[in-house]
């Protein structure tokens, strides 16, 4: 019997607290959804459970800006008539609004995914997640599609520090564009998006034809889809390609970002799959034994959301979990019929016809047939990692109010999850 694997899970209440707007789609909410169903379910006693730590503004600039990175602390909803150019110049109104807590939602998630490659480079576990990551439309001077700073970039370069090669896999109904960019000419980095492609859908790149550039040439893999692609046209796809791809490429570490938008009847998806099939991508990527780092993404219909997430948190942790959903904070979301499984029907009319699957098929595996057997990239040096200031608590000012987080680095508590050295998660009350 193989050795299980050891699973590392990256949680804080704050950021699910944050709220975009009354008639925004995205809701951080769906994170305490999630969380409390894993807890539910008993999943925190499989895995490791960690808060990350906030990202700092130096290590957000390893990737975007610091101009970017600045004015995104500096921004708050009070201050947004003053700002009036700055907002325009980095993208932020209406799909990426100003709020409350904004830039501490953004060190949040992305703390999160850069923690999560940290642990895999030092090989503390094999499988890492972090649903709160998975940002994936972020580019290096601006906002985009709900996304304000680009974590899975921040996270692929830490892994770049230990690994020659990492893959990475996109199965958000939108297209991967931000991490595609940055990464667009290395062949260190191999990016795999499937997703909507065609009739203006955001952000309206991703066409098969998109391949790379310079030493990057064929090393972005794009999967263009049409609406009412059902569970197994999209798994036999993803596994056919998927399969070539990690035999050729031959990464050393994989991110996976599980966007939930892609699941019949999401708010502003038109997609047919169901968490089984969703999850069986999961499940086939986790085989591959390959260290791997996997986020949340998009997805708009809340509870169908903590479903996926959390069956995609049983798949990694090798549990099957009862149809069932146990008594949990959030059990009036998942009624009349509480049960994980749910009933997608075909909402759509799947217009991805044989012929049409197996054109794209068939352009991608050319490509591919393109690309040097796992490039050479030599590793001469081992960059340091991620600077983490110390925290000196004499240049505190105890009459300042500390948040949470905060507070939870001073206080010795006695009721964690995990009884690990670093552990800093909420208790259940926090998470509620």
């Amino acid at each position: 019997m193989p050795a299980k694997d050891r699973v590392s899970y990256f949680y804080d209440g704050d950021v699910g607290n944050v709220y975009y707007g009354p008639n925004h789609p995205m809701k951080p909410h769906r994170l305490c959804m999630t969380h409390s169903l894993v807890l539910a379910y008993g999943l925190h006693e499989k895995m490791e459970i960690y808060r990350p730590h906030k990202a700092y503004p130096v290590e957000l600039a390893q990737f975007h800006s610091s101009d970017y990175v600045e004015f995104l602390h500096r921004i708050t909803p009070d201050l947004q008539e003053k700002y009036a150019t700055e907002l325009l110049r980095y993208n932020m109104g209406e799909d990426c609004p100003v709020f409350d807590n904004l830039f501490e939602f953004c060190q949040i998630y992305a703390g999160g995914t850069i923690d999560a490659a940290h642990r895999l480079n030092h090989r503390m576990c094999d499988i890492a997640i972090n649903w709160a990551g998975g940002l994936h439309h972020a580019k290096k001077c601006e906002a985009s599609g709900f996304c304000y700073v680009n974590d899975l970039v921040l996270g692929i370069l830490e892994l770049l520090k230990y690994h020659a090669r990492v893959l990475y896999i996109d199965i958000d109904i939108h297209h991967g564009d931000g991490v595609e960019e940055a990464f667009y000419f290395t062949d260190r980095v191999m990016t795999v998006s499937f997703h909507k492609f065609g009739d203006y859908f955001f952000p309206g790149t991703g066409d098969v034809k998109d391949v790379g550039e310079r030493e990057g040439k064929f090393y972005a893999i794009n999967v263009p889809l049409k609406d009412g692609i059902d569970d197994a046209s999209f798994t036999r796809m993803f596994r056919v390609i998927i399969q070539k791809v990690v035999e050729l490429y031959q990464p050393g570490a994989i991110v996976l970002q599980c966007g939930a938008d892609s699941l019949a009847g999401d708010r502003l998806g038109c997609f047919n799959l169901s968490v089984d099939g969703h999850a069986d991508c999961v499940k086939f990527v986790k085989k591959l034994n390959i260290p791997l780092l996997v986020t949340g993404g998009g997805g708009y219909t809340k509870e169908n959301v903590a479903r996926c997430w959390t069956v995609e948190t049983g798949v990694l942790v090798d549990t099957e979990l009862p149809n069932e959903i146990p008594d949990n904070d959030y059990l009036k979301y998942f009624k009349p019929d509480c049960t994980l499984k749910i009933n997608t029907g075909n909402h759509m009319e799947n217009l991805n016809g044989k012929t049409y699957l197996s054109t794209i098929k068939m352009q991608v595996m050319e490509n591919l047939r393109r690309i040097a057997h796992s490039p050479s990239v030599q590793m001469h040096e081992v960059p340091p990692d991620t600077y983490f200031p110390e925290f000196d608590e004499d240049e505190t000012n105890p009459d300042e109010r500390m948040d949470q987080h905060t507070q939870d680095k001073h206080v010795q508590r006695d009721d964690e999850f995990y009884d690990g050295d670093n552990d800093n998660d909420h208790d259940m009350e926090d998470a509620s």
